[in-house]
């Protein structure tokens, strides 16, 4: 499975109960040290909600399980 991050897009890790979270990706660019891809992100909803972070590209990809989209009161799945 290959999911492609973009900034602006919100995704989410699939897990249930307690351990749900959304996400909006602020921003993604490259460390000033390393070079390595870095992701800025917002929490939206669920244990990610009022939290603001920046980590790795490959700790993103190791987190998120699909892109969401806020359809009236809740976060739907987007269709590949």
């Amino acid at each position: 499975m290959s999911i492609e991050i973009k900034q602006g897009c919100y995704y989410s890790n699939g897990a249930y109960g307690k351990n749900w979270g959304v996400r909006m990706v602020m921003s993604i660019g490259p460390d000033a040290d390393s070079g390595e891809d870095m992701v800025n992100f917002k929490g939206m909803a669920g244990s990610s909600r009022r939290k603001n972070g920046v980590i790795s590209m490959e700790d993103f990809l190791r987190w998120v399980r699909y892109e969401v989209s806020l359809v009236e009161n809740d976060w739907k799945r987007i269709a590949e």
